[in-house]
């Protein structure tokens, strides 16, 4: 993983909206662990639906909002066919978390 950015991740963090969308797809990634039979949605199209129904803002936003989480290091899209996967940076989160501590 390359270096992160401590600054560029608590900016991506201040928006609320982005902090809401961070913290839905960490809970979402953390139940499909836990879970095997999670009810988190797959495939982008459904995932932007629920984050721009949970947000309340068009799915420009939300996308606007993922590219940022994405270069602050916080989360990776993947492509897999026509749609995109997500995923949180775990490496990220431990960072942080130890820049806290």
């Amino acid at each position: 993983m390359k270096q992160l950015n401590i600054t560029k991740v608590f900016r991506a963090l201040s928006n609320e909206q982005r902090l809401k969308l961070f913290k839905m797809i960490y809970d979402c990634q953390v139940e499909k662990l836990s879970n095997k039979n999670s009810t988190c949605v797959k495939g982008v199209d459904k995932a932007f639906t629920k984050a721009c129904d949970h947000l309340s803002v068009a799915r420009s936003t939300v996308s606007h909002h993922m590219k940022e989480l994405v270069n602050a290091g916080l989360i990776s899209m993947t492509r897999k066919g026509q749609s995109f996967t997500c995923e949180i940076n775990m490496d990220a989160v431990k960072a942080v978390r130890q820049f806290l501590e």
